[in-house]
Parts: structure tokens; sequence; C-alpha cells
């Protein structure tokens, strides 16, 4: 009777011990890699660390967040950000208010339908908009919207400047992260007979949500320290002002830039103070987005 190869013993593959070159390789390419991470580290804390000695006074002076700069003088250190942190706030809430939605249709757009022409054009504007300076985006929102209608400039005219540096971040990041999706997922469902759209709103959305919100929340972070769209659309107030349509608005950004002019030491510290209350806010915003995507990882 003969014999066939699957009547042979197979023998498994030698194991060959990694070379010392190949180890000398490894060790040097580790070594560049701490060592490009270190180089890039430097000029990060020594700017953490600059802002931290300059600007913990102030933020530690009291009534620092929760009192504005209304009568307060030049050469006075009273007061507080409670203005400028509310502007902040209002016109980046605004803008996610726009932006999200939008990023999040075109997103599963181009993930689930996208086909042609339209897909490609979308794509393309989404490229172009990633790489819109913000005082390109600011120019534009004064030339469209106060220029040509008509409108005052208002904090809700930084909010649409927002809109456009947020919008790409969004449909980028969602996108990616509805891509990480398994098809498999969408063909058992198919499978019951679940309609397309209903597919997406059920299972492809729940599910890749955590990442989608971690984005949206960078994306928040991105626009909240913009100074192009402030300087050029709304005026400073060192009062808090609650209408969004109309008159000046304060914000970090807005307001260190203000200080800047003032040669007074009072002024010297209200900028510090509110540089490192802007670092402060987009911290809290990135540890916001770690904690929620581990949280909705986990409950999944």
């Amino acid at each position: 009777m003969a014999t066939t190869t699957l009547d042979r013993p197979v023998k498994a593959p030698a194991f060959r011990e990694v070379s010392a070159a190949r180890k000398i390789r490894n060790w040097i390419a580790t070594g560049v890699m701490w060592l490009c991470f270190a180089i890039a580290l430097i000029p990060l804390g020594w700017v953490l660390i600059l802002v931290l000695n300059k600007g913990l006074d102030a933020i530690t002076h009291t009534g620092w967040f929760t009192k504005s700069q209304k009568g307060v003088l030049p050469d006075q250190f009273a007061g507080g950000v409670y203005h400028a942190i509310y502007g902040t706030i209002v016109q980046s809430a605004v803008a996610a208010v726009i932006a999200v939605p939008l990023g999040i249709m075109a997103a599963i757009y181009l993930v689930e339908y996208g086909r042609g022409w339209l897909a490609k054009t979308t794509t393309f504007m989404v490229d172009i908009l990633a790489g819109v300076p913000s005082i390109v985006a600011a120019l534009f929102v004064f030339a469209f919207w106060i220029a040509t209608f008509g409108f005052p400039q208002s904090s809700f005219a930084v909010s649409l400047a927002l809109v456009l540096l947020m919008l790409p971040v969004v449909v980028r990041s969602t996108e990616e992260m509805l891509k990480l999706v398994p098809d498999e997922l969408r063909e058992a469902s198919y499978a019951l007979g679940i309609p397309k759209w209903k597919t997406i709103v059920r299972i492809v959305v729940p599910t890749a949500a955590p990442g989608m919100i971690s984005g949206m929340l960078l994306a928040l972070a991105r626009v909240m320290g913009e100074t192009a769209p402030v300087l050029v659309l709304v005026g400073y107030s060192k009062s808090i002002n609650f209408d969004v349509f109309n008159g000046n608005m304060a914000s970090l950004p807005l307001m260190i830039y203000q200080e800047l002019a003032n040669p007074e030491a009072a002024g010297r510290m209200r900028v510090w103070g509110a540089a490192l209350t802007l670092i402060l806010m987009i911290a809290v915003l990135y540890l916001g987005a770690a904690v929620v995507n581990k949280l909705l990882t986990r409950n999944r």
C-alpha cells in the first residue's frame, strides 16, 4: 500500500534564535523613538511649567472663577474670568450644536451610502476645510455673514467660524469609527430583514458611539482656544453678555489678547491666569473624552 504525504509525520519548523544584529537594530530603533519622544516633551513641559508658575497666583485669587472684570481698572488686579469662561463655553457649545449633527450625517453618508461624484465632492470639501486656517474661516464668515447680509458682529458669528474648523474633525473621527464597525454586524442585521437605515441607527452608530463621542470632545477642545475668529467677529466686553446674537462677548483667547496691550503688572497676571485657565479647560475636555470612551467601551 502506497504511503501518502498525509501518513508522514509533519515536522515543525525549527526555531531560529534572533540574531544579534537584529537585536541591536531593535534596541537602536527603540532608543531613537524614546529620544524623539523626550525631545518633543521638552517644549511642552517648558510651556506648562512656565504657565503654571506665572498663572497659579492669578487663578487662586479670590473671585477668579466667579467674577468678571466689570469696573476693574487696568492697574488693579481684581475681579476674575467668569465672563470669559462663559463666552468660551457658549461660543464652543453653539458651534458644536451645529457642527456635530452635520459632521455625523456627512460621515454616515460617506461610509454607508457614499458613491459617485457626490461622495468624492464631499470628501474633497472636507479635506479642504481641514486645511483652512482659522483666520481664513473668520474672514469668510465676516464677508458672508456681516458684510453681505448685514448682521452685527456677535458671538454667534464666532460660532459660525468655529463650525468651519470643527466640522472636518468631527467628520473624519466619526468616519474612522464607523469604518471600524465589523461588516458582519451589518450583514447579520440585513439577514434578519432589518432595513439599512435602521441597521445604521440601531447597530452601527451605537457600536461606534464611544469613539465618536471622544472625537467630538476632542474637536470641541480644538476650537476652544482659537483666537482669530474672536478677534475678527466680536468685540471684547469686561462684563458678561448673555445675548449670543448681539453685543460684545468676552472669551479667554480674546481676554488674553486684550490684556497683552496692558503694560501694568495686573494685566500680565491676568494674561497668565487666563492662559492657565484655558489650558485647564482643554485638559479637562481631553480627560473627559478618555473617560467617556473607557466607560462606554466597558459597558458595551
